[in-house]
């Protein structure tokens, strides 16, 4: 009985114990503080403090602009926190601090003070006015030493301005020395002869800088005076000085700032003032918003990963800029054009790339803020947009600093590679994606030390990829030697393991063993990773969509449309009604005379087996230019044919469709007996239980539906539409009779000839050879 009391006890003990010890952990986990935390001895600034704390003080700041996410920035942290931890008696005279621009509500600011790598150390200068003022602090090394004398010769280069509270730091003078009792008041003055590349007498000067009654002084070996009269022979050498005319050794017989320091605060009659309280300065108060943790299948592709990549990588990293022009500016149209080509996107997605990627076409000088304004989300065109703030679902991480962005740059990189040996099996020619890639990492990528060692690898090697495939698998090996290079550092996230990948249990054929070593098969890799990036295996799980109605008004605007363009009514050249404007160009920049019509490709292929794609008669946000030349674009004239062709049947009354209910998810609801509701994550989940996958999903908004008897399909007879290109059904049913009945007369011709030449055969006088 005490046994089976003990065993209940504990069930009930780990019922009640273990979920509120998972909460804590979550809630820890998602909590945004940076890499920073005010218990550090240094400034946590945010948007709303760097400017007030910075300008106009009277101290000198050196400040960290850091990323959470990058790996340089996480590793260099430990670093700058034990550098805040030795200089923080050197307060008031510098100052440390750090701002997080990860952070959405800094990122304006780190722009402003032209942030454009992490991590970035900047040298503020006291009374300093504006971000200009700034000045990047070189050093030779991340160790301890090499930051802080960087941080005294950047100060001493900018006397002008001198911190009131620092001491001087420039050697002392035999005229100097005669008088300094009487004109500082001080009981002890600390001599340290040294030579005049060391910095040990400027450190513990620095170092004695809040401690009264003492001060210390630097003589260099140049000043052969006195050197002389204190009969000095080593260097370093301390001597004390104390007001009654004394005069005796520092009994410190090597180069340790750490015991000169020692020896002088230990002295008689000196103490540490209180001229300065760290409380004096406005500190940002860090976030400790929590997000509730998402259960992810690492063995599928999230689409909310893939699109936040490309949202930070357009209004983050190319935001950075306050120009964009030449090599930086191509690159970022090749990165723009090659989303636009092989990326899978949602259709608002898509229709936000296409649109940027026509206003990026004719720009040779982009500035910020023109840049900045062509990747809002605009209230005119509601169907095409990017997400507002980035959602990682398969890249989150246990702390907020640890994968995320770069976890999803990967992937879409990936993705991209993949899709275009998929969407060109038998093209020869060398990947575009690859290149595209290596230059956004080169002009773009915030983390400077991972662009180095990924521009390292790609000047390696990335020469010798001759087809697409081979693109795919140079990828995935650089990746894993990314990963094998990390793993184990603090980068390194302890609940998502950097790894060689794909492990065994992911696919068990993608290693071999060969003579008692394992050895990657790469045709198996390659399969893999076709099927692992292939359109079937994005899922749309977490991301928030809109309201069917918005399918519905979107489909009633295009029948207006439509109706307009058949009946002759006013309308412009691209098809919009009178007085209907549209935004091509941003304020102040003319429209170009011709723009380029982005190819229209049918992705034929989604989850690694081609199969026919019917394209979604939801009409895009914009229209292209019709073409000037006498040149018909057969995929866009097929494409728009078919769009009014589905849009007039869809108006024709059927058992099994339905009239003004586009969206899919509205439709099987309906068919269930359940009522719509705004937040559809579980319709989509319905529709894969009936087995719908992710190829019909992503873009099969406003798809017609048909109801068969295992449940929804999208039609499929493409090739009918494409034959029938330009003509009616009654048309196409006039061509299948006429053909009928031309067969049936030649073949009545071809009968009466046989039969009179029988007939004339059988006559007596019909000659034979």
């Amino acid at each position: 009985m005490l046994t089976l009391a003990l065993v209940l006890a504990l069930l009930v003990l780990a019922v009640v114990v273990v979920p509120g010890a998972l909460s804590s952990s979550s809630s820890s986990s998602s909590s945004s503080t940076g890499l920073y935390s005010p218990r550090d001895p240094l400034e946590v600034l945010a948007a709303g403090t760097l400017e007030r704390s910075i300008f106009n003080s009277s101290s000198a700041w050196v400040v960290e602009f850091y990323a959470s996410w990058c790996g340089h920035c996480v590793r260099f942290a430990p670093t700058w926190k034990e550098l805040a931890r030795d200089l923080q008696d050197w307060r008031p005279a510098v100052m440390l601090g750090v701002l997080d621009c990860a952070e959405k509500s800094n990122q304006k600011i780190c722009s402003d003070f032209g942030i454009t790598g992490y991590p970035t150390l900047k040298f503020f200068k006291a009374f300093s006015k504006k971000p200009e003022d700034g000045i990047r602090l070189f050093h030779h090394g991340d160790d301890i030493r090499s930051l802080r004398e960087s941080v005294i010769a950047t100060m001493e280069r900018h006397k002008e301005v001198w911190p009131p509270a620092c001491p001087p730091l420039e050697p002392i003078s035999a005229a100097e020395l005669n008088g300094f009792f009487q004109a500082y008041g001080v009981t002890y003055l600390a001599l340290i002869f040294e030579k005049g590349d060391s910095f040990l007498g400027r450190e513990v000067t620095l170092d004695m800088l809040q401690y009264e009654n003492i001060a210390v002084r630097r003589v260099l070996k140049s000043n052969e005076e006195l050197v002389r009269d204190f009969n000095v022979t080593a260097f370093p050498s301390g001597f004390l000085l104390v007001n009654n005319g004394s005069c005796s050794i520092i009994p410190v017989h090597m180069n340790s700032r750490a015991l000169y320091t020692d020896f002088l605060r230990r002295l008689p009659g000196v103490f540490k003032g209180n001229t300065f309280s760290p409380t004096m300065l406005p500190s940002a108060e860090p976030e400790t918003t929590t997000t509730p943790w998402r259960v992810a299948d690492r063995r599928k592709v999230y689409m909310a990963d893939l699109e936040s990549a490309v949202l930070y990588t357009l209004r983050v990293e190319a935001a950075r800029f306050p120009r964009l022009d030449k090599e930086r500016l191509s690159a970022l149209k090749q990165y723009v054009t090659l989303l636009v080509k092989y990326f899978p996107g949602r259709v608002v997605v898509m229709n936000y790339l296409r649109n940027l990627d026509l206003w990026l076409r004719p720009r040779t000088n982009i500035s910020q803020n023109e840049w900045e304004e062509a990747l809002r989300n605009k209230p005119e065109l509601p169907y095409a947009r990017l997400p507002e703030n980035p959602l990682w679902v398969g890249c989150q991480g246990s702390k907020p600093e640890l994968r995320g962005f770069p976890c999803s740059l990967w992937s879409l990189f990936h993705l991209l590679t993949v899709q275009e040996a998929l969407l060109n099996p038998h093209d020869p020619s060398p990947s575009e994606v690859l290149p595209a890639m290596r230059k956004y990492v080169q002009y773009f990528f915030g983390c400077r030390e991972c662009a180095e060692h990924f521009e390292g690898m790609a000047e390696e090697s990335m020469h010798k990829v001759k087809h697409k495939e081979g693109a795919v698998l140079w990828l995935w090996s650089r990746h894993n030697r990314v990963n094998a290079r990390l793993a184990g550092s603090p980068t390194d996230d302890p609940r998502f393991p950097k790894i060689q990948w794909p492990p065994q249990d992911m696919c068990s054929s993608c290693q071999v063993i060969i003579n008692g070593r394992r050895m990657w098969d790469e045709r198996e890799v390659l399969r893999f990773l076709k099927t692992h990036f292939s359109r079937g295996n994005i899922y749309l799980d977490f991301i928030k969509r809109g309201h069917p109605r918005m399918v519905r008004d979107l489909d009633e605007r295009n029948h207006e449309a439509e109706g307009k363009l058949e009946e002759g009514e006013g309308g412009d050249e691209n098809g919009r009604r009178d007085g209907e404007k549209f935004e091509e160009d941003q304020k102040g920049t003319e429209k170009p005379e011709h723009e380029e019509v982005p190819d229209k490709k049918t992705n034929l292929e989604r989850s690694g087996v081609p199969e026919l794609h019917k394209p979604t008669i939801i009409r895009m946000g914009t229209r292209t230019k019709e073409q000037k030349e006498d040149i018909v674009d057969l995929d866009i004239f097929s494409e728009q044919h078919y769009k009014s062709k589905a849009l007039k049947m869809a108006g024709q009354a059927s058992r099994w469709r339905r009239r003004n209910k586009r969206d899919i998810g509205l439709v099987l609801m309906e068919d269930e007996g359940q009522q719509p509701f705004d937040d559809d994550d579980a319709t989509w989940e319905r529709l894969r239980e009936k087995g719908w996958r992710a190829q019909q999903l992503i873009g099969a908004v406003g798809e017609e539906v048909e109801k068969e008897e295992g449940g929804f399909i999208v039609r499929k007879n493409q090739w009918f539409r494409i034959l029938g290109v330009g003509f009616s059904q009654l048309d196409i049913s006039l061509c299948i009779v006429l053909y009928f009945l031309s067969s049936m007369c030649l073949l009545g011709m071809y009968t009466f000839f046989r039969m009179h030449m029988r007939y004339h055969k059988g006559r007596s006088g019909y000659p034979v050879a």
